[in-house]
This record gives C-alpha cells, structure tokens and sequence, in this order.
C-alpha cells in the first residue's frame, strides 16, 4: 500500500511540474518588430515574458557570417536554435529580449549592401539603432546589450554610442581579429601560402587592400570582402571594452572550441570591475558539450541539445544584480 501511495505522489508531483513548465512556456510571447534604416529593413523578434510591469530587455546580437537571430547558420546544416532558447529562457525568467537578423541574413536579406560596401561600423549602426528603438519603446525598462562571438564586439562598439545600461560579452575576443586569424590559421597553410597570407593580413591591418591574392585564399580576402576586413582589423576589443562605463559581464565556455578561456580573461583583465563568469561544458553555440571533436561539430546542427546549465543563471544574476536604473 505505501508504494502504491508514494508512486501515486510521485505521479502528482511530475504532472504538476508539467503543468508548470507549460505554463511558463505559455507566458512567453513572441512578436515581430522591424527596424527602417535610409538602406532597407531589418527584421527582429521581441520575446516577451507574460508578467506584468515594465520588463528590463535585452538585445541579443548574433554571431559572424550568415548566423539568423535564432543562432543558427546558413553555412551548416542543421539548426542549433541556441539564441532562440536563450531569448526563451530571460523570458520565463522575467527579462524580455530582442533578437535580429543582421543585414544579409534571414528576413533582413534585403538590407545588404554589395559587399564592397559594407563596413563593420554598418552592423554596428544597426545595433545602436536597436537600442535607441527599444529605449523608446515604453513597455521596457533599461535595454542591456547581449553579443555573442562577432555580436560581442558589434554590441561592445554600439553600447559605446549610449543608451546602453548595461553590456553582456558571451565568447568574445579580446585580441585583435588579425591576432585570431593568424591562430586559427597556424600550422595549417602550406609554406608558401603562410606567407601569403602573412603578407595580406599584414598590408589589411595596415589600412591598404591587395589584389594579389592567391586563389586558396580568396574564401578569406576577395577584393570585394577587404574594404570590410580594413573596418573590422583595425578594432582592438580589449582596449573597446575598457571604454564602457556600465556594468559589464563577460561569458566564456569551457569546450569552446572557437573561443578560448584566455579571451575572456583577457577582457577581465582590460576591464577589471567586469564580472567574469566561466561555464564548465559550455561550447560556442552555448550547449553542454564535451571537448569532443565529432559531439562538437554535431551540436552545431542539434536543437534537442539544451543550454548550458549555468549559462542562464550566469546571465539572470547579472541583470538582477544591476542597480535600480540599469535594469
């Protein structure tokens, strides 16, 4: 008889949390929110929580290349739908979030310039006109600044402009791209192309394009890509970082296998009264994955995998923890 009543509680206990987890999804909504630039529109996706009052935001800004608003890249199969369960998780968790496709991406396709003229200070305008938008729209409080990867240092340059409250860097850099490239690329260039690409990255960081380009390495330095490399070479996000003068919280996982822990040391370290917080599994689509080449790469393509778990109470404490004003 006793088992039977302690499977019976068991039982109850399970479908209440059921019935609670639904709810919670049932409270988080979602709306469409566009933005007109002078050179097309830009498309965006308010995830809002369902208590009442005036929720803190959060604009969350992807990461580099063709990645959408949801995390996901054009470039490899599969979704990991990572900023999309991260927008879900501040949502249930009180904050409400902005997430956008940056120019050439998704539903903001029809905003990209011609690549010859595009300019990192381009997605870096975008996102300052997001926060100016979400700081006047008055169903929110103070709009924090939320970048991961590339968005990092779009957003890190954009909270520079004002408006910001606050600024969370999630696998950021902290050394030059230039410095990141050579690193990526060490070892694995035959001699000849090494020094090429030496050559190359050396003149772009020096402001001046080349038109000797070897063809192995025009995935990374075609003519109509370089006038972009010049605009982003020249920025040192370290140095970026310790301009802000609100409350900065800097992310980094640990099997992050595009972003190491010494970067976000490093932006600790140019920014001292940042709050560091390192996430034990973590990888750089923010999911619990071990230092696994092959769970590595499949992670990137797997929506069932779920965040980190101390990514979300990473974040959320953060913004709790921010004085009246700034949240």
């Amino acid at each position: 008889m006793r088992q039977t009543w302690v499977a019976a509680v068991v039982r109850a206990g399970m479908m209440l949390a059921l019935v609670l987890a639904g709810q919670a999804m049932a409270q988080v909504k979602e709306e469409p929110l566009r933005l007109e630039t002078p050179t097309g529109t830009l498309a965006g996706t308010l995830a809002l929580p369902g208590s009442s009052g005036k929720p803190p935001v959060v604009l969350i800004i992807a990461g580099s290349g063709p990645t959408d608003r949801d995390g996901n890249s054009a470039m490899l199969p599969g979704h990991n739908d990572s900023l999309n369960m991260l927008a879900t998780a501040l949502a249930e968790a009180g904050f409400a979030s902005l997430r956008y496709d940056k120019r050439g991406v998704g539903a903001s396709l029809a905003a990209t310039p011609a690549e010859s003229a595009l300019r990192f200070d381009t997605y870096v305008d975008d996102a300052a006109a997001w926060i100016a938008r979400l700081n006047a729209d008055p169903r929110f409080g103070a709009v924090t600044v939320l970048g991961h990867s590339e968005g990092a240092l779009i957003g890190m340059m954009a909270a520079q402009r004002g408006g910001a409250a606050a600024y969370v860097s999630i696998a950021g850099i902290a050394d030059g791209t230039g410095t990141i490239l050579r690193r990526q690329l060490a070892g694995k260039l035959p001699p000849e192309l090494a020094a090429a690409n030496e050559r190359i990255l050396a003149s772009l960081e020096g402001g001046t394009t080349v038109t000797d380009v070897p063809a192995q390495l025009m995935v990374f330095y075609r003519p109509s890509v370089q006038p972009y490399l010049v605009s982003q070479l020249r920025i040192q996000p370290a140095a970026e970082l310790a301009k802000l003068r609100i409350p900065v919280l800097v992310v980094q996982g640990t099997t992050d296998i595009q972003v190491g822990v010494d970067q976000a040391k490093a932006l600790k370290l140019a920014k001292q009264d940042a709050q560091l917080s390192i996430i034990p599994g973590m990888n750089h689509v923010l999911k619990d994955v071990p230092a696994d080449s092959q769970r590595q790469l499949a992670s990137y393509g797997d929506p069932a995998l779920p965040l980190a778990p101390g990514l979300v109470p990473a974040i959320t404490g953060f913004l709790r923890g921010l004085p009246a004003a700034q949240r």
